[in-house]
């Protein structure tokens, strides 16, 4: 990748292959760079599917499309270029994406909606059809290649490749779980912000694995924000493909269905944590623990609003303890709070209790642990049983400088 790796970056994990599961790359030209940039993952006959989308009311064409063909329930391919987001493009956008789906379905002897498409990049640039087709009959009969492989051909700004793996038991049998996931900028929680895409060689149900995609992206896509700018393309699909040969799972009845769905939300938090990891000049990563609130969603709004708030942020990234900043993203996030229970704390030491200053406090250890690359805040509103916790990175000049740079 191009960019100076991250200094948050993680190491990729070893991943296990999954049965059904076929990757492959190649370079479509779509942007001047000496890199694959098209990633294409095939399917077994049968392979669930399940998905989220970016809540942006100006969606790509992908997006639109992959909402359509998620209520199908099943899968055959997944196609991904990077460097074109082929959004805000119209009918030339559209006519590029069922091409696409066409050309695809043809190869495999499928129906077109059984083939999901991506795009991730700039923004207004429609996807040349030419370079397209192209690109994907090269990648229709390339070599099969690696998780890291893949991870790395679906990023743009990313510096490091993504990926997350989990196993659950479930009756007799070992379900794998392998993830990719890219993420750098853009990145804010009206959904899934970011492409991520989710392998599993275990039997679900569609409508189930549907309620669990959903489920965990409450509680970890939708509670991170590097920027607060929601995308145009954000995408998170998980392929089902039953070669595991457990009794498929149709609900929380079945048996091994809790350990499925456990490792499906670690699965996504891993991955949510590696996006933010990884925003565009970030140092610290950044946990805001919100408790006290008056729900857990309201809890949620309330951490978002302090790890979206650039005071809070460069406050971070300067390594200034200004609780005050906290006060103040409390106080505007248009949720229930009371000034005089609202206690704020850093790394475990509070700075504040019910509204006031601690006294003697001593901001030495709260230095310290600014000093660190992980940074965690802590606030208790007073007045409920809500908590949540959200994730963020701090804001520094290496934000500016990439999205300044970004289309050069």
């Amino acid at each position: 990748m191009d960019n100076e790796r991250s200094p948050l970056a993680q190491p990729f994990p070893n991943m296990p292959t999954i049965g059904g599961v076929t990757l492959r790359t190649a370079r479509a030209h779509y942007k001047d760079w000496d890199r694959a940039d098209l990633t294409y993952a095939e399917f077994a006959e049968g392979t669930a599917v399940a998905g989220v989308f970016t809540q942006s009311a100006c969606p790509s064409s992908e997006v639109e499309i992959g909402r359509e063909q998620i209520k199908n329930g099943t899968a055959r391919a997944l196609i991904v270029n990077a460097g074109n987001s082929n959004a805000f493009t119209g009918y030339r956008g559209r006519e590029a994406v069922d091409q696409i789906m066409t050309q695809v379905a043809e190869h495999l002897g499928c129906a077109s909606e059984q083939v999901f498409v991506s795009s991730t990049g700039v923004i207004g640039v429609p996807l040349p059809k030419d370079k397209a087709r192209d690109g994907v009959a090269k990648v229709l009969t390339a070599e099969t290649c690696t998780w890291e492989e893949a991870a790395d051909t679906i990023a743009t700004t990313d510096t490091f490749a993504k990926g997350a793996t989990a196993s659950a038991i479930v009756g007799d049998k070992t379900v794998q779980i392998s993830a990719i996931i890219k993420g750098s900028g853009m990145i804010a929680p009206d959904m899934a912000t970011m492409l991520g895409y989710i392998f599993t060689d275990g039997a679900i149900d569609p409508a189930f694995l549907q309620e669990l995609l959903c489920a965990a992206n409450q509680q970890t896509f939708s509670c991170i924000t590097v920027d607060s700018d929601t995308s145009t393309s954000d995408t998170v699909l998980a392929f089902a493909t039953g070669k595991a040969g457990n009794a498929p799972l149709a609900s929380f009845d079945d048996a091994g269905a809790d350990a499925f769905a456990a490792a499906l939300h670690d699965v996504c938090r891993q991955m949510a944590h590696l996006v933010v990891r990884d925003g565009e000049g970030a140092q610290k990563f950044i946990a805001i623990t919100v408790s006290g609130a008056q729900c857990d969603e309201s809890a949620r709004k309330i951490g978002l609003s302090i790890a979206n708030s650039p005071l809070v942020k460069t406050a971070i990234a300067g390594e200034d303890a200004n609780w005050g900043r906290v006060v103040m993203a409390v106080g505007k996030a248009g949720e229930p709070a009371d000034r005089d229970k609202l206690s704020i704390g850093f790394g475990g030491i509070w700075a504040a209790r019910n509204g006031q200053p601690v006294p003697d406090y001593d901001e030495a250890p709260v230095a310290r642990h600014l000093k660190g690359q992980d940074i965690n805040i802590e606030v208790d509103i007073g007045i409920g049983s809500g908590r949540a916790t959200v994730w963020t990175c701090d804001l520094t000049h290496g934000y500016i400088t990439i999205n300044a740079d970004y289309r050069s």
